[in-house]
């Protein structure tokens, strides 16, 4: 079944008959890295939840075949759903994929959905076994958002998973409090004032500073490992503030949608600005100083604000000043349609440097991307999730740090 139009399809493919998983396709998910495992990551926990009858330890890569429709791409296909675990036995593999997509003629193969949101709407038979799936890979941002506005944001290198006939959120109402991370909050360690007023972005980032400093890593891990630590502080501070509330009940359907929608509103804030606000506090520990060596959101040309500009705002402002000396940083979180909106943004700078934490692209993206004179900057472990032909031409976090250094010598 082919449906044009995805706010038609979430609502025909939600219900108590479905379970939702959603994430975006890496370049280990499609053949961008040229992957024989190819085929979308999924956590065996949930593939026993809809295939509870591959949950045989005793027999080996245990296996399912059923029907399952892309719909976004009038596509349909015999799948089969197989748990690797020849670990159990001295192997090597413990994990759970979709495969026998076909190859590159499967959207969700094809190295151009790198980075792409996909969601998989799983039937439930009544004995809890999935039946038949109807897929969705978004095709673009607008999609992308709309499916995000439905169960919040979904990060490169995570999934969320719902059952859309329940009336909860992914994540928001929780029977029992998740088992303590290095970074949750009790609710007696979270400041009294940040139970009463939600705290800034740059607030909890300053409280993972604190909490674990890393201090002693690198930038590009130091990044890495601090946004998992605000994003604890985050879901802890958001459900000593929430729960309360949920569990005091709703007098309409319009309060609980008001109030999911204000917790999912507030996520994707979150989401948009985390990566920004990790990478002004760590050019801040390295010794750059804030308009002097750069400018946090100048604006660079009239309604124009890039995320980050070197030396600084008025050194671009300033037509003296060498154009070879100066830099523009865009951050985004993922990048697979969003880089072009980059390309406008400080004029007098040709090349641009995008910050990201997507698991890889296409080869042809990234040939679009270097045509269009876009410098990718890559934290260091996320480099494996890119094409080998392209991991030499992107730039270490690190590295791009070292070379803002030098633009005032």
């Amino acid at each position: 079944m082919a449906l044009a139009d995805l706010t038609d399809w979430m609502d025909e493919f939600s219900g108590p008959d479905f379970v939702w998983y959603a994430k975006r396709l890496s370049g280990n998910d499609t053949l961008a890295n040229h992957s024989h495992q190819a085929g979308p990551y999924i956590p065996k926990e949930f593939l026993f939840q809809v295939f509870p009858s591959i949950n045989i330890p005793e027999k080996e890569n245990p296996d399912k075949w059923f029907d399952l429709y892309i719909d976004s791409h009038a596509d349909g296909r015999k799948i089969r759903a197989i748990w690797y675990n020849n670990k159990l036995r001295g192997g090597t593999r413990n994990e759970a994929r979709l495969t026998n997509f076909g190859g590159a003629s499967s959207a969700l193969l094809d190295p151009e959905s790198t980075g792409a949101l996909s969601v998989f709407s799983f039937r439930l038979a009544g004995g809890g076994e999935a039946t038949e799936c109807h897929a969705w890979v978004c095709r673009h941002e607008t999609e992308e958002d709309l499916v995000e506005e439905r169960i919040g944001p979904v990060e490169p290198g995570t999934w969320t998973i719902w059952t859309p006939g329940k009336p909860e959120y992914p994540g928001l109402f929780l029977s029992a409090k998740p088992p303590r991370a290095s970074c949750w909050l009790e609710e007696h360690e979270i400041p009294p004032g940040w139970l009463e007023k939600f705290p800034t972005g740059a607030e909890i980032i300053s409280k993972a500073v604190n909490i674990k400093p890393f201090d002693s890593v690198n930038p590009d891990l130091r990044m890495i490992k601090r946004r998992e630590c605000e994003f604890e502080i985050f879901k802890s501070i958001e459900e000593a503030v929430e729960l309360p509330l949920v569990r005091k009940g709703f007098h309409s359907i319009d309060e609980f949608i008001a109030r999911a929608q204000t917790i999912l509103q507030r996520r994707k804030a979150r989401s948009g600005r985390s990566l920004e606000l990790h990478a002004r506090q760590i050019f801040i520990e390295e010794g750059l100083k804030e308009n002097v060596d750069f400018s946090h959101q100048p604006e660079s040309d009239p309604g124009k604000k890039p995320d980050f500009l070197f030396p600084s705002g008025t050194a671009y402002k300033t037509k003296e000043f060498p154009e070879s000396r100066l830099r523009m940083l865009a951050v985004k979180t993922t990048c697979k349609d969003r880089w072009r909106q980059i390309l406008n943004e400080a004029a007098r700078i040709e090349r641009k440097h995008l910050l990201t934490l997507q698991r890889g692209i296409s080869e042809n993206q990234f040939r679009e991307m270097h045509e269009a004179q876009v410098q990718l900057v890559v934290p260091v472990p996320l480099l494996k999730a890119f094409p080998r032909t392209v991991q030499p031409h992107l730039q270490t976090f690190e590295s791009f740090i070292g070379d803002v250094r030098l633009l005032n010598f």
